[in-house]
């Protein structure tokens, strides 16, 4: 009799114990997929978070790109209106059509630099007296700065200055040297 208590209380104990080891293993295994699914989102998230910064400095490289361009562009529509002149017949002051459409890109220039001013500067050949040629090349500058005020340009943001022939483009004594020198120059003040 005392064998069978010893074998039924063997039992007793055995038999929970048993259970609690099998039942041990299946949350090890449930803990194993849930680590498993965690790991699997948190790379999940990374990749998206890495996949976000490449966009994020892929758009500040075009961005950059872009403003590089349009300082450019700025940079290429000044150095216009500063370097092209216009050009005048001998003896005149009128605009040529050429001239007129230059006015015209330096106009849009200045309607888009609202806070420059300009001056323009009349020169002559050196044909003519310095009083007659310092008289032409004051008419010229007049004459571009009028049509930039017929464009829009307030007067006030445009001064102009004669030169007459003191400061020729072309030292040159001959008709295509002459023909650079009556120019309507502008710069920015």
């Amino acid at each position: 009799m005392r064998k069978k208590l010893w074998i039924n209380l063997a039992l007793v104990l055995v038999i929970p114990g048993l259970l609690f080891t099998v039942s041990c293993a299946k949350k090890t295994v449930k803990a194993d997929t849930a680590l498993t699914q965690q790991a699997e989102d948190d790379a999940a998230a990374a990749a998206a978070e890495k996949a976000k910064q490449e966009e994020l400095a892929r758009q500040r490289a075009l961005e950059e790109q872009r403003l590089k361009e349009e300082a450019a562009r700025k940079l290429a529509a000044r150095d216009m209106f500063l370097n092209e002149d216009i050009y005048f017949e001998f003896d005149s002051a009128a605009l040529l059509a050429e001239a007129q459409a230059i006015l015209k890109e330096k106009a849009e220039w200045l309607r888009n630099n609202s806070d420059v001013t300009a001056t323009i500067e009349g020169h002559c050949d050196e044909r003519g007296t310095n009083e007659y040629n310092l008289a032409l090349g004051d008419r010229r500058a007049a004459s571009a700065k009028t049509f930039l005020m017929d464009l829009g340009i307030a007067g006030a943001r445009l001064n102009s200055i004669s030169y007459g022939e003191e400061r020729p483009l072309d030292p040159g004594h001959n008709e295509e040297a002459w023909a650079k020198n009556r120019r309507g120059h502008f710069i920015i003040d």
